[in-house]
């Protein structure tokens, strides 16, 4: 178009607005570019320094930090060992030297050997105080900066200090290396940008078609006509109220004269609400106003969002034929709004009753003047109803509305007439409406007393809607009217049935969750200890507490284990476990876990031996469980073991990833128990340890889980130190009260995780209450072991018992006679029953079996398992125990 007026259109001769954008745009670009370039020269400069800091006080604090730097500093030559370790880090890291130094400031590592030993130059205040501090000097190497950082022990005091320089040549260097490649960058950015500033001002020349007064004048004139001639009134107002133009739809809509271009809006003769939002300038979207007889939509927003003139445009439709239609519209979100609200007000938890209850609430309050549910019984149990219809009894389960009725209690069982509507309703299915129940109608068939006392009362209007989920009916909810005199309508019954149905499935998920989550809590429980085992080596008491049902998962169904196992030889074994996760898998894994300890501690194996037995069966449950296309391995659980033996009162405990005991003392001092931590069971490759502990008697050993002390509002270290306060503040108690104790400082209203705690409070067997006795190595010695044995069950006032000790003693000490090693020793135990012990140091463990009739020997421990109630081996660090039980008789054992 340009040429076609004989102007041509020269962007170097700035003739068009597209020649000046793209000169101004140029010069932009030039401008950025050399302050971008400015910026990086003195930003290296600046960042030299700053990146000489960062390097050496990394570098200085890696090494400090390194491992075995306490055990250097305090070996007899630390430059020995230090030296070549500086050397490397120093080569590696990129710095000018590392050293490492004494709490005096004397040299041990440095790249110069002449200077090592002597006093090295710099502020060492701030490492001695246990500061970091980096400092800028004039070394002989140059300009250089660097960090001297403290070496702590392990008990937090200063050891040492290791000091870190590079110079700023060796950093600045780097910067200046990138300088060309920088340049080249912003040259090609600068290219690229004037070359893409060269095509959008041409593209802006050729849009505008290089459009000259003239053109403007004439295009102009053409939006005047179309302005006038659509069918949507414009205004348009100026920032002081002014009105600056009205087209012709909008003066007929507004009824405007026509020379009213420069009055102020309020002066139009506007009804108040029109001119004041018209004059105001406020944004408004659809805002719908009544101007006389018409219904006006009126679009509103300013003009000077993106840098025009103050003031403000607004359209004006004609809506009057909408008018009929908005009340319809109106009912209609009514609805919508209904039933959203139903969806956050129905079905908030997993609990049959009280969805029924919410359903009846919301519309009582909302829809109808009075609501029930009914329900059939076996969906209340969580079962699957098998039988549906009006011959089947269903239970009032919930009601809502004001006042007194003569509608059916609740508890009450109904079971519907198949003749009446609702039964005919049920039988099919289908929602029943009754808009009059004044009129004849079936429905008193039901009950034609309470029918009559229903009418007498008010009502007179229902809708009757069976619950139906999944093809199947579980029960019905009915609706009433009595003091709302409008009649039930068609779609009343459309609201009702869409009420209902959404209920129905809340009502269905939570007799599916009922079911199930009675089946996982029967599991669990069946799975958990019910009682405390007899024995007499420790007074014990234990909680047990789920997770809040919605909080931890499948409320009161976890992997939490607890155990009290008693073992021979006046021993018991305590054992408590977590299985990360809830819900059926957690709670099966837990039993199997349980199961296993049981099996491993009937061998009588020491804590980390039955650790790494469980390890190794955690791995093999995963290995299985992966192979065949399950993602529900053991993963996180943990697990504590210790056995106290009542005798010597001595304790040994082992742990897989699980949290430390605490140890308690009768003065009131709680410890945690340092015992060596292994990893979680199932990961393997680490060994297990064993700490042994004295325990005398009246101290309290505690066993708990995580969920104990870790809370989303506590941190573990928070709650580990809280446990262990309030079991020093609280020392006098016994271990019931203890329980109680601790459960109510350190539990929540609402636990979101399982809790299994253990108190043991110890127990140590008198020596009247245990004889022991060395055997040499003949066999002349049994006769005296047997005198010897004789005499202090006569002491023990068990005489009985002589003769079938005696014969047991006899056959185990003549074995170890024969085929141990020696020495040989026999301990009798007097507790709950008499223990009789034959240790010896070999490893070889006996085995029973039936000697046939010409076989001279091998009845000896055919016999002692007959007279004895039970009857093991046990192995020791130096060789092994076998071991019988006796009954005693009465009480003649008990503590």
């Amino acid at each position: 178009m340009a040429g076609r007026y004989g102007r041509p259109r020269s962007v170097l001769r700035m003739r068009t607005v597209a020649g000046q954008v793209f000169l101004l745009q140029v010069a932009i670009v030039v401008l950025l570019v050399a302050a971008a370039m400015a910026a990086l020269v003195f930003q290296s400069r600046a960042g030299s320094e700053r990146e000489a800091r960062n390097r050496s006080v990394a570098v200085a604090e890696t090494f400090a930090n390194s491992p075995g730097m306490e055990e250097a500093l305090r070996s007899p030559d630390p430059t020995a060992v230090l030296q070549p370790r500086a050397e490397a880090a120093r080569m590696g890291s990129g710095v000018d030297f590392i050293v490492v130094l004494d709490i005096e400031g004397i040299r041990y590592t440095h790249p110069l050997q002449d200077r090592i030993g002597k006093k090295f130059v710099g502020d060492l205040s701030h490492a001695r105080g246990g500061e970091v501090f980096t400092e800028r000097i004039t070394g002989t190497i140059g300009p250089l900066v660097q960090a001297i950082v403290p070496i702590t022990s392990s008990n937090g005091t200063v050891i040492g200090m290791v000091s870190a320089g590079i110079t700023i040549e060796r950093v600045s260097g780097v910067v200046e290396e990138q300088f060309p490649l920088l340049f080249g960058a912003a040259g090609g950015v600068l290219l690229l940008t004037t070359g893409g500033t060269a095509l959008v001002s041409r593209r802006l020349r050729r849009q505008t078609h290089g459009l000259g007064p003239a053109e403007m004048t004439r295009m102009y004139e053409h939006h005047d006509a179309v302005l006038h001639a659509v069918r949507e009134g414009v205004i348009i107002v100026s920032g002081d109220g002014r009105l600056l133009l009205a087209n012709d739809e909008a003066r007929r809509l507004l009824g405007l004269p026509a020379d009213v271009d420069g009055a102020p809006v309020t002066e139009l003769g506007l009804d108040p609400r029109t001119g004041h939002l018209l004059s105001s300038g406020r944004n408004v979207t659809d805002e719908v106003f009544p101007v006389g007889e018409r219904l006006l939509a009126v679009n509103q927003r300013s003009t000077d969002q993106h840098g025009g003139p103050p003031g403000s445009v607004a359209t004006l439709r004609d809506t009057t034929e909408l008018q009929a239609l908005t009340g319809r519209a109106d009912v209609a979100r009514g609805r919508l709004k209904l039933l959203y609200d139903a969806g956050t007000e129905i079905g908030t938890t997993l609990d049959v009753v009280r969805t029924c209850e919410e359903l009846t609430e919301f519309a009582a309050s909302r829809f109808a003047d009075y609501a029930t549910v009914d329900l059939v019984e076996t969906v209340l149990r969580g079962e699957e109803p098998t039988a549906t219809g009006a011959d089947t009894d269903m239970r009032r389960t919930a009601f809502s509305g004001a006042g007194e009725t003569a509608l059916y209690p609740l508890g009450q069982v109904i079971r519907f007439v198949p003749t009446t509507p609702v039964g005919i309703g049920l039988g099919r299915g289908e929602a029943v409406l009754q808009p009059d129940l004044t009129g004849p109608s079936d429905w008193q068939e039901q009950d034609p007393q309470r029918a009559r006392m229903l009418l007498d009362e008010g009502i007179h209007s229902m809708i009757a809607v069976p619950m139906r989920a999944r093809g199947v009916i579980l029960g019905m909810a009915m609706f009433w009217r009595a003091g709302n005199p409008e009649p039930f309508e068609e779609e009343d019954l459309s609201l009702a049935e869409e009420l209902v149905a959404r209920a129905a499935v809340s009502v269905d998920n939570a007799r599916r969750y009922s079911r199930e989550h009675t089946m996982a809590v029967t599991l669990q429980r069946s799975l958990l200890p019910r009682v405390l085992p007899e024995q007499s080596a420790l007074d014990v008491a234990y909680r047990y507490r789920p997770a809040l049902a919605g909080l931890g998962g499948l409320g009161g169904v976890g992997g939490d284990w607890f155990d009290i196992i008693p073992l021979p030889g006046a021993r018991v074994a305590l054992v408590v476990g977590d299985v990360v996760g809830h819900g059926l898998h957690a709670a099966a894994t837990m039993g199997r876990l349980r199961t296993a300890v049981h099996n491993f501690s009937s061998l009588d194996l020491p804590p980390d031996e039955l650790m790494f037995h469980l390890d190794e069966l955690v791995a093999r449950i995963d290995q299985d469980e992966t192979d065949d296309g399950s993602d529900a391995g053991v993963t996180g659980a943990t697990c504590i073991y210790a056995i106290y033996d009542a005798v010597s009162g001595t304790c040994s405990m082992a742990r897989a990833g699980h949290l430390q005991p605490v140890v308690v003392q009768p003065d009131g001092t709680a410890d945690f128990a340092d015992v060596p931590g292994g990893p979680p069971l199932g990961l393997g490759g680490l060994p297990f340890e064993t700490l042994e502990l004295r325990l005398p008697e009246g101290r309290r050993l505690v066993l708990y889980t995580d969920g104990l002390v870790e809370d989303r509002e506590r941190e573990i270290d928070e709650g580990l130190e809280l446990l262990r306060r309030t079991l020093a503040d609280h020392a006098g108690l016994g271990p019931e009260e203890t329980c109680e104790t601790v459960l109510g400082a350190l539990v929540p209203e609402r636990p979101r995780d399982d809790i299994a705690l253990l108190v043991g409070r110890t127990r140590v067997l008198g020596s009247g209450r245990v004889a022991e006795w060395d055997v040499p190595s003949d066999p002349s010695a049994v006769a005296r072991v047997r005198a010897a044995v004789t005499d202090r069950l006569a002491e023990w006032g068990l005489e009985e018992e002589a003769f079938t000790t005696e014969l047991i003693l006899s056959e185990l000490v003549t074995n170890a006679i024969r085929y141990a090693a020696g020495p040989i020793r026999v301990r009798l135990i007097r507790d709950r029953a008499l223990i009789c012990e034959v240790s010896d140091h070999s490893s070889t463990s006996p085995h029973l079996r039936q000697a046939a009739i010409t076989d001279e020997g091998g009845r000896g421990l055919f016999l002692v398992a007959q007279f004895a109630e039970r009857w093991g081996t046990r192995y020791t660090a130096d060789g092994k125990v076998i071991w019988t039980e006796q009954p005693l008789p009465g009480a003649a054992g008990t503590r």
